[in-house]
C-alpha cells in the first residue's frame, strides 16, 4: 500500500483534528470516509441514467393516458423486460468480461422494467383524479357537504388586474374529500384530492378573524379535517393533480372535525414561533427570513417577490436543497474535510463517530422535512439537497451521477406529478450541473489564477445559471443578465441567515427572547439578500425579454453554449475580458446620457410619455432632470417601473391616481420602487375602496401624504404646470342649493351631478409645458365630460395640443368636448387585443375627423410627445 504525501503526525493521538497531528495515514482504493485522503475515481456511471429519464418520461406521459392504455403498457414493458433479463447468460456473473458483455442487455431490462414501474404509478395516481362520485359532481356543479383532510398550509392568492378590477383575494389549500354528500342524498365515503377555494373577500361584514384581522382558515395546520359546505367544479386546467375544485364562502370559523397530527402540531408551533420571533424585524428581513428558513413566504410582497424573480433568486424564497445542504454542513464540517481525519463540525468536535453522524444526520433529515412540511417539494429538496452534499462530502463527485439518478427515480415513483413539477426539474438540473459542470469549471478557472474558493463559487453559480436559465425562461419569457452576479453576492449571506434562523426557530418554544436575539443577528444577512435583490432589479437592463417557449428555450441553450467557447478562448486574453466585461457593465447599468444616443430613448426634451402598460394608464411629464409627475401607475408594477427606469426617473414630487380601478393603481409599488415620491393625489371618490385602502397602505407604509384633488387647484414644478378641471368640489351635505365657487350662474343650478360610479370621479388635467397644452381626462364618461364642457374651465380647453382620450379611446365620448378640444395630437393607452375592443373604431374616425392625429400603445408602444413653442414632434419606443 503506497503512502499519500501528508503532514507528519504522530500515532497516539486521536484522529479528531483537535489535537497534535498524528503519523501518515495511508489510503488507497478502498478508503472509507473519514481517512486522511479520498479515494480515487474510476469513470462515470450512467448507467442508472437512461432509467431515470424514461421513467419521468413515461410518468409525465401517462398520467393523463386512460388506464386501459397504462395497463397495456405495465404489462407490455413487464413482459419484454422479464424475457430480456431471463435471457441474460449464466456466465454474465462468473468473469469481468461476460458482464461487461452483457451490460446492454441487463441496461435495457432495467429500462423497461423501471419504465413498467412509473407507468404503473402514474396509471394509479391519475386514477385518483377519475375514481369516485367527486369528479361526476364537479361537471354537475353541485353544492356538497364534505369532510376533507388538508395536505398543505393555506396560501393567500396575490392581487391579479382583470380589466379595471383586481381578482377577490382568497385562500387556496390543498386537500382530499373523505367524505362527500349532494344534497338530500347519503354520504359516500372516498379519497379525492381537491383545491379548495376560499372566497376571503366574498365574507360578510363582521366575520370572525384570528388575532392580526386575518380569515382564520390561514391558521390552520396540514391533517386538519374540516366539514364544509361547498360548490364543487372542475378542474381549471386540464393535467391537473386534483379531481376538482372545492369553493366555499368564508363564513367565519370554519368546522374542524379532526385536529392535525402531533408532527404537524410542533411543526406549527415552531413556525409560528419564528414568525413572532421576526415580528420586530424590518419589513425585508421580517418577510424574507421564514422563506429561507421553512419556506414560509406568507410575508412577502408581490414588490419584493418580483424583485427576486427579476434576478433569478427566487429559489432562495422556498425551501430547496441548499437549506438541507447548509444544515449538514454545519453538522459534518466543511464539505472539502468531510472524508478526511482533520473533519470539523459538530459532530466531531462533540466526539461523535461517523456511524453516529450518518444516524444524527439521518434524524436532522426527518425533522427538516417534519417542519418544513413533508410534500412531495420538501421530500424533493431534501433527496436533491443530501445528493449534492455528498457528493461533496466524499469528494467523489462523478460516482455521485448513480446516485442522482436513483433519488429521481424513487421520487418519480413515489409521486409521479413530480414529472410535470417545473420545480423539479429546476432542482435536478441544478445538482447536475453542481455535480458535472462546475467541477470543471471551477477547474479550469484555478488554471488561470482565480483564487479557489472564489473559483469554486463561481463555477457552481455559472454552472446552475447556464442550465436552468433555459427553464426560468419559459416559465418568465425573460432573462436575466444580473443572475450570476446576484447569486454570487448572496451566496455569502444565505449560510448565516439559514444558520441563525434555524437557532431561532429552535429557541423559540423554549426561549423567546434568545429566538428574538437571533432573529435580530440574522437580519442582516437576509437584509443583504434583499438589497442585493432590489439592487439587481433596479438596474434597466437587468434582463432581456425572451420567447417563453421551449423552442425558445433551446435557443437560449445554443447562445449559452456559444458564449461558453467564446468565453474560454478569451480567458487568455485579459484585455479582451477586461473589454467584453465593460460591454455587459453598460448594457446592464444603461447609463441614461449612453442610452439616448445608442437608442433615441427618450428622445430630447420630451414633455409627455404615455407608458406601455398594456390595459391601463400610466404617463409621465417631465419636470426637470430626473425628476418627472406621474399620472396614474397602470396596471402592473414591473411596466410602469421598466418606463420610469428607461427615462431615468428618480425623483417624483406628485403621482396623481385619477382614480381607484386596478388598472390605473395596480402598478403603484412600480412607481414607489426606489424613488423619492413627495405626494399622492387622488380623486375624492373612494371606490373600489379596497383599491383605495390599498393606495392608502402603500402611501402610509412609505410615510407618503395622500390629498385630495378637486376642479380649481393650480400647482407648478419649474416649467411644468397644470390646472384640475374635475371633479368639482363636493358639496356640503347639508347644503341643496350650493354651487361651487367661481360658479357663472345657470352652470350648475342645483349642484353638480353625483359620479355614476368611479369613471365619471377621474380626475381631468389641464397642463402646460413649454409653450404646449395638454388635455389629460382619465376616464371620464360622457356625463362628466359633457359636464366639463359646460364647467368654468371649459374655455380654456379650447384647442388643446395634445388630448388623452377618456377610458382607452372606448366608444363612450362626448362629440361636444372632443370637437371643443380639437387637439391636433390625440394619445390613446390600451393593451394590445384587449377584450373590450378599445379603442373603439368610430371613437377613431371621430378624432381624425376633427383634424387630430392618432396613436396608440397598443400598436406604437411608449410615446413620447416633444417640443415648444407650438412645435410638436412624437418619438415611439
Amino acid at each position: 500500500m503506497r503512502s499519500l504525501p501528508g503532514p507528519p503526525v504522530r500515532q497516539d493521538e486521536p484522529a479528531s483534528g483537535l489535537g497534535p497531528t498524528r503519523s501518515p495515514v495511508h489510503a488507497s482504493s478502498g478508503t472509507r470516509l473519514g481517512t486522511a485522503r479520498p479515494r480515487q475515481e474510476g469513470p462515470t456511471d450512467l448507467r442508472l441514467v437512461p432509467p431515470a429519464l424514461a421513467a419521468w418520461a413515461t410518468a409525465a406521459l401517462v398520467l393523463d393516458a386512460h388506464p386501459a392504455w397504462a395497463f397495456g403498457l405495465v404489462t407490455g414493458c413487464l413482459v419484454i423486460g422479464c424475457l430480456v433479463a431471463v435471457g441474460l447468460p449464466p456466465s454474465a456473473r462468473r468473469t469481468r468480461r461476460a458482464r461487461v458483455a452483457s451490460w446492454p442487455r441487463a441496461s435495457a431490462a432495467a429500462l423497461l422494467l423501471c419504465v413498467a414501474a412509473a407507468a404503473a404509478s402514474a396509471g394509479l395516481h391519475g386514477a385518483d383524479l377519475r375514481r369516485g362520485p367527486v369528479p361526476g359532481l364537479a361537471r354537475e356543479y353541485a353544492t356538497v357537504t364534505a369532510e376533507v383532510e388538508l395536505s398543505s398550509d393555506p396560501r393567500l392568492t396575490r392581487p391579479k388586474v382583470r380589466g379595471d378590477h383586481v381578482a377577490p383575494t382568497a385562500v387556496l389549500i390543498d386537500a382530499d374529500v373523505l367524505r362527500v354528500q349532494e344534497a338530500g342524498g347519503t354520504a359516500v365515503t372516498t379519497r379525492a384530492p381537491v383545491l379548495v377555494i376560499v372566497d376571503v373577500d366574498a365574507a360578510p361584514p363582521g366575520r370572525v378573524t384570528d388575532g392580526r384581522g386575518r380569515s382564520p382558515w390561514l391558521g390552520l395546520l396540514p391533517s386538519t379535517r374540516l366539514r364544509v359546505s361547498a360548490r364543487l367544479a372542475p378542474a381549471m386546467t386540464s393535467g391537473d393533480r386534483v379531481a376538482a375544485v372545492l369553493r366555499v364562502r368564508d363564513q367565519g370559523e370554519p368546522e374542524v372535525v379532526g385536529e392535525p397530527s402531533g408532527p404537524q402540531r410542533l411543526a406549527g408551533r415552531l413556525r409560528s414561533g419564528l414568525r413572532e420571533a421576526t415580528d420586530g424585524l424590518p419589513a425585508d428581513p421580517r418577510a424574507l427570513l421564514p422563506g429561507l428558513v421553512v419556506g414560509d413566504t406568507s410575508r412577502i410582497t408581490p414588490e419584493l417577490e418580483e424583485a427576486f424573480k427579476e434576478t433569478d433568486l427566487t429559489h432562495t424564497l422556498a425551501v430547496s436543497g441548499a437549506n438541507f445542504t447548509i444544515l449538514l454542513a454545519l453538522l459534518l464540517g466543511p464539505p472539502g474535510l468531510a472524508q478526511h481525519v482533520e473533519r470539523r463540525g459538530l459532530a466531531p468536535r462533540l466526539g461523535i463517530s461517523l456511524r453516529g453522524t450518518a444516524v444524527l444526520g439521518g434524524v436532522l433529515s426527518l425533522g427538516f422535512v417534519i417542519v418544513c412540511r413533508p410534500d412531495p417539494s420538501v421530500v424533493r429538496a431534501a433527496a436533491c439537497g443530501a445528493v449534492a452534499l455528498l457528493a461533496l462530502a466524499t469528494g467523489r463527485r462523478r460516482s455521485m451521477i448513480p446516485a442522482l439518478a436513483t433519488a429521481v427515480l424513487l421520487l418519480v415513483l413515489y409521486d409521479p406529478w413530480l414529472a410535470r413539477s417545473y420545480g423539479f426539474l429546476l432542482s435536478v438540473v441544478a445538482t447536475g450541473a453542481l455535480l458535472t459542470l462546475a467541477p470543471r469549471w471551477s477547474a479550469g478557472l484555478r488554471r488561470r489564477g482565480v483564487p479557489p474558493r472564489l473559483a469554486e463559487a463561481l463555477g457552481a453559480a455559472a454552472a446552475a445559471q447556464a442550465l436552468c436559465a433555459p427553464i426560468v425562461a419559459v416559465l418568465s419569457a425573460r432573462v436575466s443578465l444580473v443572475a450570476v452576479p446576484c447569486n454570487l453576492l448572496a451566496e455569502f449571506a444565505i449560510a448565516p441567515a439559514t444558520v441563525l434562523g434555524f437557532a431561532a426557530l429552535a429557541t423559540a418554544p423554549v426561549a423567546m427572547p434568545v429566538a428574538e436575539a437571533l432573529a435580530w443577528c440574522a437580519h442582516w444577512p437576509a437584509g443583504w439578500i434583499a438589497r442585493i435583490a432590489r439592487a439587481g432589479a433596479a438596474l434597466p437592463g437587468g434582463g432581456v425579454d425572451w420567447p417563453g417557449s421551449w423552442a425558445g428555450a433551446a435557443l437560449l441553450l445554443a447562445a449559452t453554449l456559444v458564449v461558453v467557447l467564446v468565453g474560454r478562448r478569451l480567458l487568455g486574453h485579459p484585455w479582451w475580458c477586461a473589454a467584453c466585461g465593460l460591454l455587459l457593465a453598460l448594457a446592464v447599468v444603461q447609463p441614461p446620457p449612453l442610452t439616448r444616443a445608442v437608442t433615441g430613448w427618450p428622445p430630447p426634451g420630451w414633455r409627455l410619455v404615455m407608458c406601455d402598460v398594456g390595459q391601463g394608464d400610466a404617463m409621465v411629464l417631465a419636470a426637470g432632470e430626473g425628476t418627472g409627475v406621474v399620472v396614474d401607475a397602470g396596471p402592473d408594477p414591473q411596466l410602469v417601473d421598466r418606463c420610469l427606469r428607461s427615462l431615468g426617473i428618480s425623483r417624483i414630487p406628485l403621482v396623481v391616481l385619477t382614480h381607484f380601478h386596478a388598472d390605473h393603481v395596480a402598478g403603484l409599488p412600480g412607481v414607489l420602487r426606489g424613488r423619492a415620491v413627495g405626494a399622492i393625489e387622488t380623486t375624492g371618490f373612494e371606490e373600489p375602496a379596497d383599491q383605495a385602502a390599498f393606495v392608502r397602505r402603500l402611501a402610509a407604509a412609505r410615510r407618503i401624504p395622500v390629498t385630495r384633488a378637486a376642479a380649481g387647484e393650480q400647482r407648478r414644478t419649474g416649467e411644468l404646470s397644470w390646472q384640475v378641471v374635475w371633479p368639482p368640489p363636493s358639496p356640503p351635505p347639508d347644503s341643496p342649493s350650493w354651487t361651487p365657487p367661481g360658479t357663472p350662474p345657470g352652470v350648475f343650478p342645483v349642484r353638480p351631478p353625483a359620479p355614476e360610479g368611479p369613471n365619471d370621479a377621474s380626475v381631468a388635467m389641464l397642463v402646460r409645458t413649454a409653450g404646449l397644452r395638454l388635455l389629460l381626462l382619465g376616464d371620464l364618461e360622457p356625463p362628466a365630460q359633457r359636464a366639463l364642457a359646460r364647467s368654468p374651465a371649459a374655455e380654456a380647453l379650447e384647442g388643446v395640443d395634445v388630448l388623452k382620450v377618456a377610458h382607452h379611446g372606448s366608444a363612450y365620448q362626448d362629440p361636444g368636448l372632443i370637437r371643443r378640444a380639437a387637439p391636433r395630437l390625440a394619445l390613446i393607452s390600451c393593451g394590445e387585443d384587449n377584450s373590450y375592443g378599445h379603442p373603439a373604431p368610430g371613437t377613431v374616425a371621430a378624432l381624425r375627423a376633427g383634424g387630430a392625429a392618432v396613436l396608440r400603445t397598443d400598436r406604437d408602444g411608449a410615446l413620447a410627445v416633444a417640443g415648444g413653442g407650438g412645435e410638436l414632434r412624437v418619438a415611439r419606443d
